[in-house]
């Protein structure tokens, strides 16, 4: 157990600190604003070493979860889905996850910026479960390079420096988060120098922002998969050479140019190349309107055909502007290949139901996010064994697929990924159009600016040229420090500075990269992670890591019967990752 005992949501006291009574400090360099001081690293007094013999600790206490529960066990729970089997700490730096199903994925998973590991003395003490105040929310004790100094709701969120950070020491002294739901005012803020940063330039006012020689403009790669689908089971679909004719036939620069905003980029692989391995193997199709048409004559369809192309008409963040597209994608497929597309718009749930049910037999368009940064989660979900969202599913496609989530070793899986892109494109599953990304902005004076295409950036290596502080804009306001019952990228961006998991992402891709842990290493059937913790470790109150705090941070998110567990918490990304509750309540 950690020195002043355990656990996980890492949050801090504000010892001597009331949120939202902390008076602004003076102008900081050529600020247009005054900025909030700096709350002194004498806010959290040193913890005292910790005594006794280490006393390991699982969940659950009393044997492995009931994988694969046949039935729900009484009236009041139901059945158990979920992946993990028992999480276990071995010794004070290794804690052993076992699972109910192979996982290759594990590392990926991890990564989250939400899923934290916090203090067990801290988390007993102030969750709602707890004898403490239930108020984690704006407390969080992280381990992370900045620490809370101060939330002033509505206005902004100061952070400080942890000068006892077990990383590379951060550069700014403190961080201050903004927030403005006017999308025209952080680029506003930016120009006056009341800020360094921004979260988002509006797509309209990129071409502006990227000729002013004081800001520094910058493209975020997009996670997101916008793909024009149809299902292989009908005709004249179930011809490949009819859909590699669409796969050649349609001109996707052209289309991105026209219908998207600026920051999408024209997709060359169905993942986007910031997953590992997202980018492995030959490029998708390249325009070419006279061997697309050869191929369509070839298959008896010289003068083209006649079909349907169903759509959502609300946008989503891999489809901006759903009718715009759809209209471009028919008036090509009409001029390039004598195809005439009638538009059917339709509602998110009705469209997704015929889809998963193989009803569609025109062409659909759709999208797609990967919840966390491996290349399985997307294509298997599309193209693996059991999916049948494009028709009976490839051989060729499964086998790969199945090769790479069977080893964790980076050779094989690239490989195996290779394999796999290489057989979707010559297949012409669907044909992939976009990733929507998007820009941001800073000084042009901030050095040491990488961008994640998580939206979580690494502001900790960030130095906003000769000022102490670094502001950052974004268009809203946290709603908690809770970290693991957050879901919003404007909360997981400050989440990130205070707190810390298993892993993180790269700075500059979603690769996932050790964090708290040293390691995590797989068995040959990935069914047991162990997970070895980097050493002398400690949170903003003093208080050690150890594998303790490890178990019970997953296990409060785990266990909806936990006693520490917080009240009304979702713990969405938790169950994205390892599907349901240990001990789910009936009705919620």
């Amino acid at each position: 157990m950690g020195s002043r005992s355990r656990h996980r949501i890492a949050l801090l006291a504000c010892l001597g600190l009331v949120v939202g009574a902390c008076a602004p400090g003076p102008i900081d360099g050529n600020s247009a604003r005054p900025r909030p001081s700096v709350a002194p690293p004498s806010a959290f007094p040193s913890a005292a070493p910790s005594q006794g013999a280490f006393e390991p600790m699982a969940w659950p206490a009393d044997g492995d979860a009931p994988c694969a529960q046949p039935e729900a066990p009484d009236a009041t729970h139901g059945a158990y889905r979920g992946e993990l089997r028992r999480i276990e700490a071995i010794d004070p730096t290794t804690v052993r996850f076992e699972l109910c199903t192979p996982d290759v994925a594990f590392r990926a998973k991890v990564s989250s910026p939400a899923l934290t590991i916090d203090d067990t003395a801290w988390l007993q003490e102030h969750a709602d479960g707890g004898s403490g105040t239930p108020d984690l929310a704006r407390n969080p004790n992280g381990t992370g390079p900045y620490r809370l100094s101060a939330w002033r709701a509505g206005e902004d969120v100061e952070l400080a420096r942890s000068d006892d950070y077990h990383g590379d020491a951060a550069k700014a002294a403190a961080i201050v988060f903004r927030w403005s739901s006017d999308p025209t005012a952080p680029l506003q803020e930016l120009h006056d120098s009341a800020v360094d940063g921004i979260a988002v330039v509006a797509p309209e006012d990129v071409a502006d922002a990227s000729q002013d020689f004081e800001l520094d403009v910058r493209g975020r790669d997009g996670l997101s998969i916008g793909y024009l689908g149809w299902n292989s089971s009908f005709a004249p679909f179930d011809d490949e050479r009819v859909r590699q004719a669409l796969a050649s036939g349609l001109d996707r620069t052209a289309l991105v140019q026209s219908s998207y905003p600026v920051g999408t980029e024209v997709a060359s692989y169905f993942n986007p190349c910031a997953i590992p391995d997202g980018c492995v193997g030959k490029d998708w199709y390249g325009y070419d309107p006279l061997a697309a048409k050869d191929l369509l004559t070839k298959a008896g369809f010289e003068s083209g055909f006649t079909t349907t192309l169903s759509y959502i008409e609300s946008p989503r963040d891999y489809l901006p502007d759903p009718p715009k597209i759809a209209a471009a994608i028919a008036s090509q497929l009409q001029e390039h290949l004598g195809i005439t597309v009638k538009l059917r718009p339709r509602p998110l749930e009705d469209l997704l139901a015929d889809v998963d049910g193989g009803r569609i037999d025109g062409l659909y368009l759709l999208g797609s996010r990967p919840r966390y940064p491996d290349a399985s989660f997307l294509l298997n979900a599309h193209f693996g064994k059991g999916s049948e969202q494009f028709g009976p599913p490839h051989a060729d496609i499964v086998k790969a697929l199945d090769d790479a989530s069977s080893t964790s070793d980076l050779t094989k899986r690239t490989a195996a990924y290779k394999k796999a892109n290489d057989a979707i494109r010559k297949h012409a599953v669907m044909i992939p159009l976009a990733h929507v990304g998007s820009t941001v902005a800073y000084r042009a004076d901030v050095t040491g600016v990488t961008v994640s295409p998580t939206g979580v950036d690494a502001f900790g290596a960030f130095q906003p040229g000769d000022r102490s502080q670094f502001a950052f804009m974004q268009p809203t306001e946290p709603t908690s420090l809770s970290c693991p019952d957050a879901t919003d990228v404007d909360t997981l961006r400050v989440c990130a500075q205070v707190a810390e998991g298993l892993y993180r992402t790269s700075a500059e891709s979603a690769r996932p990269l050790p964090s708290l842990a040293d390691q995590c290493k797989a068995n040959e059937d990935l069914t047991v992670w162990t997970c070895t913790l980097e050493a002398g470790v400690r949170f903003h109150d003093g208080s050690t890591l150890d594998a303790n705090d490890v178990v019970l941070s997953f296990a409060v998110q785990w266990d909806a019967e936990h006693p520490l567990r917080q009240r009304d918490a979702r713990y969405t990304a938790f169950t994205e990752r390892f599907g349901g509750f240990l001990h789910p309540r009936v009705g919620g």
